[in-house]
C-alpha cells in the first residue's frame, strides 16, 4: 500500500465517490465499489501518471503533422489550394484581418502548444515530487481544463465552410490531413487532463511538511 500523508483523507482511508459523491471509508488502496452506486473507487486514480504520460507523448507527435499539412483542400476550377494553419493565418494578417488571424493564431497553435507545456510540467513536477508552488499547478490544472474544448477553432470553421460552399456549389472543400491531426491533439490532450490526478500535487508538500 502506498504511503500518502497523515493531514491527507487517504492516510485515514476516506474516498470520495466519484459517482455520487459519497464520502466512504475503505479498508486497503486496491479496488472496492461504493455502496451507494457501485462505481469504482480509489485514493487515487490507477495509473494515472502512465495513461497522461502516454496520451500526452501521442498529442506532441500529431502536433506536428497538425500544424504543418495541410488541413483544408479547396478543389475549384482555377485548380487546388492546401492551407495550413499558418498559411491561413498569413492569408487573413495579409488581408487587413488582422483580429481574426490573432484568434486563429491563438487558438490553434498557441493554446495547443501551451497545454502540451502545461501538461509537461505538472506530469514532471509530479513524477519528481516537486514540493513548490502546489496552489498555482493546481490553478494551472483547472485552467487546461477549461480551455479544452476551445482549441478546436479550426476544425469548426472548416466544417462551417465546407457546409457553405458544398451548399452554394461554389466549388469542393474537404478537410486535410491536418485536420485530423488537430483533432488528435485536441482530444488527446484533454484525455491527458482528464487522467491526471491533480491531488498528487499535494502528497510532496504534506509530505515536506511532516518532516
Amino acid at each position: 500500500m502506498p504511503h500518502y500523508p497523515l493531514n491527507s483523507a487517504a492516510s485515514r482511508n476516506l474516498c470520495l465517490c466519484h459517482g455520487c459523491g459519497l464520502l466512504v471509508r475503505i479498508s486497503t488502496a486496491d479496488a472496492v465499489a461504493c455502496p451507494r452506486c457501485a462505481a469504482p473507487l480509489h485514493l487515487r486514480r490507477p495509473a494515472a501518471l502512465q495513461r497522461c504520460w502516454a496520451l500526452l507523448l501521442a498529442a506532441m507527435i500529431s502536433y506536428l503533422p497538425a500544424n504543418l499539412l495541410p488541413i483544408m483542400e479547396t478543389t475549384a476550377l482555377t485548380g487546388v489550394q492546401r492551407d495550413t494553419i499558418m498559411s491561413g493565418v498569413v492569408y487573413l494578417w495579409n488581408n487587413d484581418s488582422w483580429p481574426l488571424a490573432l484568434v486563429v493564431f491563438t487558438a490553434s497553435v498557441l493554446v495547443p502548444m501551451l497545454k502540451i507545456l502545461a501538461l509537461l510540467l505538472l506530469l514532471c513536477s509530479v513524477q519528481w515530487r516537486w514540493s513548490w508552488a502546489p496552489r498555482q499547478r493546481t490553478r494551472l490544472y483547472r485552467m487546461i481544463e477549461v480551455i479544452g474544448p476551445w482549441s478546436m477553432l479550426d476544425i469548426f470553421v472548416v466544417a462551417l465552410m465546407v457546409a457553405l460552399v458544398q451548399w452554394q456549389s461554389l466549388a469542393s472543400i474537404k478537410a486535410g490531413p491536418g485536420a485530423i491531426a488537430f483533432g488528435a491533439v485536441v482530444v488527446l490532450t484533454m484525455l491527458a487532463a482528464m487522467s491526471f490526478d491533480p491531488r498528487m500535487i499535494w502528497d510532496p508538500v504534506e509530505e515536506h511538511d511532516e518532516q
